[in-house]
Order: structure tokens, then C-alpha cells, then sequence
């Protein structure tokens, strides 16, 4: 491919695979984490109470990482490609953080050690996810994104459905499923070993059967580079600090009321964060005016404040979505567990049960992601457009999360999953394959970073607010949070219309 092109060759549904199947390997990464992390910090020894400051390792790690890789992936080019040395480094730690995972109970702060650990992990899977996100956009002529995300949230759902119903296969296979002196099942180590060898294989797929175009061939393509225009980091030096100030009062105003409101300890984490912010905004601006542009800070913060208006509409959207993704992945096992199996002890039959429950509800969501992708996203896309599109799945997966609040019958449970599976499908194909037909290709990749900060904020608020608000309205009752998840998906379907009038050619399939 070394002749100069001017526009990006189809690829073949091969073709198709090989960019995506690494994401494969990733997910069942991601499906270990959620299903099962809940359950390995309860066993260890955590409380209900306590979970979301043990999970809020997992979305501080995906803001610090996201917009790093984004940066520094678009401006990388070496023997292994753009976006192809991230997926090789993200793969090996993350199947190092899924071999240590099982061992926490031989450390002398096991907790502290599986904690430790999901760090390392969601880190590492962001180093690879990140530029995924990116490379279908680099690999894939415009008309082909939406086809391109449909084919990645398919092995997302299909990598997921591994990772999520593995602990159970292990059990129907005869290995034990019950915690024995301090340490974790049998079934979440071995399905923890597992998922590290399959991941990292995955992954090497996709490093060794695609070739990245270089950055002479991406400036050929003037259809993509012309999509849109590129805001420099020029910008910034025209910016106020006013804005930077006001994060800081606002991050010292939530430091404050933690006292003074009762609220748990894990808000003053959000307050700090606040205050980071507004610290390394004026940092960025002040070196933009003294001429110094060329440095990660500026130009992240540049691109921040200079993001398109679709993608901060786009945002909105994504900030509701997934408080409520994650509101579930915390709360279904402490639910499913406590209302429908009738148990909160760890070590008793009921409650493992009830936990191998998930994983058999989160293979099912996961299942029906990837069918939706592949056969309901594109047609219903073509009859309504993108946008609306997305904001039915939303809708149909409030109605899911509306079965958890009311519904205790395990079997019926597996209705509400199909409605949640077919939003998760949308939410992971739809406002990418958007945005990545409107952002300039250059910056894709940061873009694609800043864009998945507003995945983990929310993740953030829940993890640090949630606790509050349901130790002083709901103590030990965390079937409410469904409900909450319920709301969010409702307001983002709501705020989904929004995008349209500002990319009225997005809607079409």
C-alpha cells in the first residue's frame, strides 16, 4: 500500500475483523472486572457500604489514562504503527493484573492488594481500549464507521458473554464455587487466568494481521482531513482564567461540606479532582500565553475547551448513560444476591448463587449487544436515523433497569437484561460511529480520549456520591439505585434529541 491514495479503501468484513477482534480480548477483561470485583471485595471481606471507594480506583485510572493515550497516540509513529504499540503494551499489563488478581488472599492486606490490582487493570485495559476507539476511525473510509463500530460492539458483546458466563461453565464443570479459608472461589480463579490468556492473544490478532496507513498516507486523504476544522492550541492563550477559578471554588466548596453535610469520605476525592482541574487548566493557559504550545498540557486542555459542538452534545448524553452503566456494575451482585436469593453472606450457598446469577444476566445483556449490533442497530438506523435510534435503545434499557426495582423472580430477570443489552449495543456503537464521520482525523485519537472522560466522570460521581445519598435515604437497601440507573437512561434519551439539529446528517444509517 504504498502508492498515494486519496481516499481510504473499503475493507472487506475480514478486514472488518481483524481491526476489531483485539476488543474481543479486552472485553473479557472489562466482563471479569464488573461481574465479578464486587464479589471478590465482598468476600474479601468489604461491605456494601464500602464498594463504590473500592471501585473508584477503576474510573480515576480510565480520566488519567484516556486523554494521555489519546494525545500521545496521534502523535506516534514507529515500526508497530499509531495506535498499534498501545494495544501491545495495554494487553501484556492487563493479563499480568488478571494472573495477580486471584492471589490477593496471600497478601498480608488482601483488600488492599485487590484493590491495588483493579487499578493496574482498568489502567492497562484503557491503554488498549483507547486507541481502538481511534483505529477504526484511522483504518475506515466515512461511510464504513458506522459498519466498523457495529462489527467492534459485536465482539465487545461476544467478549463480554465469555468473560461473564465463565465462572458459571467452571461451576456446571465441577469446580467449586464456594470461598474456603479466606481465599476466592475456584470458579473467579480460574476464569480470572483464563480471561488473562485469552485477552492477550486476542489482542496480538489484531497487532499482527493489520497494517496501520502511515502519516503520509492518513494527509492524503483529504476527504477526512477536510471534515472538519482542526482548533490549535493557539486558542488557549486567548482564554481567561476565570473558568479555571471557578473549578477551584467549586472543588473547595465539595472539600468543605463533606463535614459539614455528613457525606461519605470517597466525595472528598470528587472535591480534589475539582481543584486538579482548575489547577491544570490555568497551568495550560499560562504556558500558551508565554508561547509555549507544544507541551500534553496545553493541548489537551486546548482541545478540551475547543471541542466540536456535536461532541458536546454527544457528551451529555454519554455522562448520563454511563452513571447508570455503572451504578450497575457495582449494585446487580448486592441486589440479585440480597432481594432475590434472600442473602448477604459471602460464604453462604444462597449468596453464591445468587452471584453466578449475574454472570448468567450479564452474559445475557452481553449476548444481545452483540445480535443487536449486528442485525437491529443497522435497520433501525436506516429507518429512523442514528440519533433516534439510539434514544429508543435508551429508553428500552430504563424499562430493564425498571424490572430490578420491582421484579424478584430470577428467570424473569433475564427479560429485563434484553432491554439493557440492546442500549449497551447502541451506547457502544452509535455516538462513536457519529462522531467519528465529524471529528478531524488528526486529532482522533485525543478526541476519542476527551470523549471518554465523560464516561468515567460519571463513573466518578457514582463512586463517590452514591454511597452518601444512599447510607442517608436508603442504608442497606441498594435496590434503589436501579432506580436511579432507571432515570439516567431516560434524561440521555431525552438529551440524544438534542444532537440532531446539530448533525442532521448523522441520522442517517
Amino acid at each position: 500500500m504504498d502508492q498515494v491514495l486519496r481516499q481510504k479503501p473499503r475493507q472487506s468484513f475480514a478486514g472488518l475483523w481483524n481491526i476489531s477482534f483485539g476488543f474481543f480480548g479486552i472485553q473479557i477483561g472489562f466482563a471479569l472486572q464488573n461481574a465479578n470485583m464486587s464479589r471478590v471485595f465482598q468476600t474479601l471481606g468489604s461491605s456494601i457500604d464500602d464498594l463504590p471507594a473500592l471501585w473508584v480506583a477503576a474510573p480515576l485510572t480510565g480520566l488519567l489514562v484516556q486523554p494521555i493515550i489519546g494525545h500521545l497516540s496521534d502523535r506516534t509513529w514507529n515500526r508497530l504503527g499509531r495506535r498499534r504499540p498501545y494495544f501491545l503494551a495495554g494487553a501484556i499489563l492487563s493479563a499480568l493484573a488478571l494472573f495477580l488478581m486471584p492471589l490477593s488472599p496471600a497478601f498480608g492486606a488482601p483488600l488492599l492488594f485487590a484493590a491495588a490490582m483493579l487499578w493496574l487493570l482498568d489502567a492497562s485495559l484503557n491503554i488498549s481500549m483507547e486507541p481502538f476507539r481511534a483505529f477504526v476511525g484511522d483504518m475506515l473510509h466515512a461511510d464504513q464507521h458506522a459498519a466498523g463500530y457495529a462489527v467492534q460492539t459485536a465482539f465487545i458483546g461476544a467478549g463480554a458473554v465469555v468473560g461473564s458466563i465463565f465462572p458459571w461453565f467452571l461451576e456446571q464443570a465441577g469446580v467449586s464455587n464456594l470461598a474456603a479459608d479466606g481465599g476466592l472461589p475456584g470458579t473467579v480463579k480460574w476464569s480470572f487466568w483464563a480471561g488473562g490468556i485469552a485477552l492477550f492473544t486476542a489482542v496480538m490478532w489484531t497487532v499482527f494481521t493489520t497494517r496501520e496507513y502511515s502519516p503520509e498516507q492518513q494527509a492524503a486523504f483529504a476527504e477526512e482531513q477536510a471534515r472538519a476544522p482542526t482548533p490549535t492550541v493557539d486558542a488557549l492563550a486567548g482564554k481567561s482564567y476565570r473558568a479555571s477559578a471557578l473549578w477551584i471554588a467549586a472543588g473547595v466548596a465539595v472539600l468543605l461540606s463533606v463535614d459539614w453535610a455528613g457525606f461519605e469520605k470517597e466525595v472528598l476525592l470528587l472535591g480534589a479532582l475539582l481543584v486538579a482541574y482548575g489547577i491544570l487548566s490555568a497551568l495550560g493557559i499560562g504556558l500558551a500565553r508565554r508561547g509555549r504550545t507544544a507541551n500534553m498540557l496545553s493541548s489537551i486542555v486546548g482541545d478540551f475547551s475547543g471541542m466540536p459542538p456535536v461532541m458536546k452534545r454527544l457528551a451529555l448524553v454519554q455522562f448520563f448513560s454511563w452513571s447508570a452503566l455503572f451504578i450497575m456494575w457495582i449494585n446487580t451482585t448486592p441486589v440479585v444476591t440480597q432481594y432475590v436469593f434472600g442473602s448477604s453472606d459471602t460464604t453462604s450457598v444462597a449468596y453464591n448463587e445468587g452471584a453466578n446469577w449475574v454472570t448468567v444476566l450479564f452474559t445475557v445483556y452481553n449476548g444481545v449487544a452483540a445480535v443487536a449490533a449486528l442485525l437491529l442497530l443497522p435497520w433501525l438506523s436506516r429507518k429512523v436515523g442514528q440519533v433516534m435510534t439510539h434514544s429508543i435503545c435508551l429508553t428500552l434499557g430504563a424499562a430493564g433497569f425498571l424490572m430490578f426495582f420491582a421484579v424478584r423472580d430470577a428467570t424473569m430477570l433475564l427479560v429485563a437484561e434484553v432491554g439493557i443489552g440492546i442500549a449497551w449495543a447502541s451506547i457502544l456503537a452509535m455516538p462513536y460511529a457519529i462522531l467519528a464521520s465529524n471529528l478531524p482525523q488528526a486529532k482522533l485519537g485525543i478526541y476519542m480520549g476527551l470523549f471518554n472522560v465523560f464516561i468515567v466522570i460519571p463513573q466518578l460521581l457514582v463512586a463517590t456520591v452514591t454511597g452518601s445519598i444512599m447510607q442517608a435515604l436508603f442504608p442497606g437497601e441498594p435496590v434503589w439505585t436501579m432506580l436511579f440507573a432507571a432515570a439516567s437512561w431516560l434524561v440521555a434519551a431525552i438529551a440524544m434529541l438534542r444532537v440532531k439539529a446539530t448533525l442532521p446528517h448523522a441520522g442517517q444509517g
